[in-house]
């Protein structure tokens, strides 16, 4: 989907459903996308899109309990990762794939010290001494801007705040140098100095490892300031992709254009007694999907046919398809 170059990541009609009491919940439904080497893709859409379950399925970490992937392909580097025996994917992750997850206090065992929890992936991966680890720890530690690595190392995730535990998830990440990056919500819960702190090490440490990533947000401003292109997800499915530049200056999806006219606007345009505009209704459960298109409920653009048929993702422009029956 990226031009011409060759993806380093191919996801191509993934599907991920979930066994409940209310019925089958298709959290991720026929998804495709691709990342270039070097590249970032950003990911963007409201809470319960599905845009965390996409990222589990590519680091095959759905709970089998309940979940589970039931078609689909996840080529890496041309290896489609679903076919991988459960012992080979572990191999891969943190050292080829690695992933930032959205709450770092929930992701970082709280009964062992920070040095200790880097040094695992890194003696996973690499044929290192404890004591090289623990050294490769400091480094990656101080690569990520946390003063005095050498004593932070000791220290516990609750003794750390909320920006400096997110740079740990970030040195965990990068520790074995690995070539995708997936990022869920990175910025989440940390106030604006810290998030700006934050997308800037990403970018940086990105551009000097060499790294491909998927950056998952619901903000678009951290999409404006991180990815190249980037797909819009409503309710499990693919709405919009294009390159950033396009996606902001010329939306084509309803639902994308009420993403951009809900952010917040500092120069003064909106008037001081203007009101935020918002996208009416709720993202529909995804154990309960309409008939037809799945923004039809919430679309002031709605037709019949949006009510009777889904629309198919199909190109307006090059390189811009969108899912929406005003372009078919």
């Amino acid at each position: 989907m990226n031009g011409k170059l060759r993806p380093i990541l191919e996801v191509k009609d993934l599907s991920t459903h979930f066994a409940t009491q209310s019925g089958i919940v298709r959290a991720v439904d026929g998804v495709d996308l691709a990342v270039n080497k070097g590249d970032t893709l950003g990911v963007v859409g409201e809470s319960g899109c599905g845009k965390t379950v996409l990222a589990l399925s590519i680091m095959r970490l759905v709970p089998t309990l309940s979940g589970r992937i039931v078609s689909g392909s996840v080529l890496f580097e041309g290896l489609d990762l679903l076919r991988l025996r459960e012992k080979e994917m572990q191999r891969m992750r943190g050292k080829d794939i690695s992933m930032i997850f959205q709450e770092p206090m929930t992701s970082l065992n709280p009964v062992f010290r920070i040095g200790e929890q880097i040094a695992e992936v890194i003696r996973l991966h690499q044929d290192l001494s404890r004591r090289d680890a623990l050294n490769r720890a400091v480094e990656m530690l101080r690569l990520v801007g946390i003063p005095s690595p050498e004593r932070r190392i000791r220290d516990y995730p609750h003794q750390m705040s909320g920006g400096m535990r997110q740079r740990v998830m970030i040195a965990i990440a990068l520790a074995c140098n690995p070539r995708l990056m997936l990022a869920d919500e990175p910025t989440t819960a940390l106030d604006v100095t810290i998030q700006a702190q934050i997308i800037d090490l990403i970018n940086e440490l990105k551009d000097q490892v060499g790294a491909s990533v998927v950056m998952i947000t619901h903000d678009l401003g951290v999409i404006a300031e991180t990815a190249r292109f980037v797909v819009v997800m409503y309710a499990g499915k693919v709405v919009e992709y294009g390159p950033v530049e396009d996606i902001f200056s010329s939306p084509l999806h309803p639902y994308t254009v009420g993403l951009l006219e809900a952010i917040p606007r500092m120069d003064g345009i909106m008037g001081r007694d203007s009101y935020l505009k918002v996208i009416p209704g709720v993202v529909p459960g995804l154990h309960n999907q309409p008939w037809g298109c799945r923004f039809f409920d919430r679309c002031s653009y709605v037709m019949t046919i949006c009510r009777q048929e889904e629309p198919a993702l199909k190109e307006k422009t090059s390189g811009h398809p969108v899912r929406c029956w005003r372009y078919v």
